[in-house]
């Protein structure tokens, strides 16, 4: 009975998110963001997240003005609910067209655009990391409307029927998905086998992993990228988008990252992990409203 009775809330939950898609989708992706943005900016600070985040930007810039960090706050604020608006918008959002780079909402400099080619012809797998900047799908989104065989890591939600229903949103505009839990690694090992590109978020709290300096503090951070580069010893990338006015977004991929290793040439786990999360840091420092200061990074 109380099977049954959680599996009926889960799929009334997930016939309220699937009404709220719709309504979004039929708001197309412009109208969609700005109401998503007022709604988390007006919303946001009434939660619980808002003291995390405020506290997360304090500890992170305590150079900076009240007012200045007040400003990344709301801003990040406005980039949750604009994301989180863009969701089922995200195959009408990806207009990029090689052959007129700067015509549409996506823009990527040539530089990238050689790279990517580069990745994508060259026959090898490899791991891109990525972080919670922007809208993070978009680079999951590239990789499939131009040909780069990929597989991305993804956070399950616990509502079994509304990760079906988030489930088929994302199949439609990227690659095979892996959810995460005990047989990700082992699946993240295949994927890697079959030479796809393996694509991970890798900015948030493991509180297993080894520990770092992230903004001057002491975190955990997520091992399984470098461990992976140990036994694959594959290359390295670091993609992400920057959201621009007008509803457009920048997308660049670095070149590969030559990750520290040890005394016997293998890759070292803890500088490894560290020298990724300094270049994440990098990104963040040039777009602190643009990340998501809400989740518990530096909790031990």
């Amino acid at each position: 009975m109380k099977a049954a009775l959680k599996r009926a809330a889960d799929e009334t939950l997930a016939a309220l998110i699937r009404g709220g898609f719709a309504m979004v989708r039929a708001l197309g992706p412009d109208r969609a963001g700005r109401i998503g943005a007022s709604v988390a900016r007006n919303l946001g600070p009434l939660t619980s997240a808002n003291r995390i985040a405020r506290e997360n930007i304090d500890a992170a810039f305590p150079e900076k003005t009240a007012a200045e960090r007040a400003a990344i706050l709301r801003e990040s604020w406005e980039n949750l609910g604009r994301t989180a608006s863009e969701y089922v918008h995200l195959g009408d959002l990806w207009d990029f067209d090689p052959e007129h780079p700067n015509s549409g909402r996506i823009l990527l400099d040539a530089e990238s655009m050689a790279r990517f080619e580069r990745l994508r012809d060259d026959g090898k797998p490899a791991i891109i990391f990525a972080a919670h900047l922007a809208n993070w799908e978009l680079p999951a989104v590239a990789a499939l409307r131009h040909g780069l065989p990929a597989a991305a890591l993804y956070r399950t939600p616990n509502n079994a029927a509304v990760a079906r229903d988030i489930l088929a949103l994302r199949k439609g505009v990227m690659g095979a998905l892996i959810p995460a839990g005990p047989a990700a690694p082992i699946r993240m090992m295949e994927a890697l086998d079959e030479g796809l590109h393996l694509g991970m978020l890798v900015d948030q709290r493991f509180g297993r992993g080894p520990k770092i300096r992230f903004f001057g503090r002491e975190a955990t951070a997520i091992p399984i990228l470098a461990r992976l580069a140990r036994r694959f010893d594959c290359p390295i990338h670091g993609a992400r988008a920057i959201r621009l006015p007008g509803g457009r977004f920048r997308l660049e991929l670095t070149e590969a990252v030559e990750l520290a290793r040890d005394a016997k040439g293998q890759v070292d786990i803890q500088a490894a992990t560290q020298q990724v999360n300094d270049i994440v840091e990098g990104w963040i420092r040039e777009h602190p409203g643009q990340w998501l200061w809400q989740h518990r990074r530096w909790r031990m």
